[in-house]
């Protein structure tokens, strides 16, 4: 039972804290219970096929490979894969998460699985054509002239920052999943 709600604590937390809200404001309770279960639904339909995808990636492309590609010697080879991984992404950011610890535990280089995540986050396709229709290509081409370069500055500042034993602990916690 406690490692139940070790496990759970915050999906009992939201519980929780809905029942308070239904008991004392009945219009924020429901309000929140409403949004509560439309990101549940959101992410049932969404993390299936996410999984299902990630499976066969991880069965089918060779570690090997993704270390050539990917790895600590792939360079621009690297780099610009993991930019194009995440912007022809599709699906929200949190579905990111489990794609990178894929990628890391298939060998990616630290700052490769953050170009990602940030690609993911930024300059998803979709996401860049929207903008070009809504507020214009001048405007999308803009934000993502300005975002690539960020992307790159701090997926490497952030590796320079965190140390060699660090990266193994965080490394090590996703080997032991």
């Amino acid at each position: 039972m406690k490692k139940f709600i070790q496990r759970y604590k915050f999906f009992l937390l939201l519980i929780f804290v809905n029942i308070i809200l239904i008991i004392y404001h009945p219009e924020i309770g429901l309000k929140s219970i409403e949004t509560s279960s439309t990101s549940l639904i959101e992410m049932i339909i969404v993390v299936p096929p996410i999984f299902l995808l990630l499976g066969l990636f991880d069965i089918w492309v060779p570690r090997e490979t993704i270390i050539a590609l990917m790895g600590e010697k792939s360079g621009i080879l690297g780099i610009s894969l993991a930019l194009l991984l995440g912007s022809f992404s599709a699906g929200p950011l949190y579905a990111a998460f489990p794609v990178a610890a894929v990628l890391m535990n298939k060998g990616s280089k630290f700052s490769n699985i953050l170009l990602f995540v940030g690609a993911w986050a930024t300059t998803k396709i979709p996401m860049l054509l929207f903008e070009a229709s809504s507020m214009g290509w001048k405007f999308m081409l803009t934000r993502l002239i300005i975002n690539i370069p960020g992307i790159i500055i701090m997926a490497y500042l952030v590796e320079t920052m965190i140390s060699f034993k660090e990266k193994k602990i965080i490394y090590e916690k996703e080997f032991s999943h």
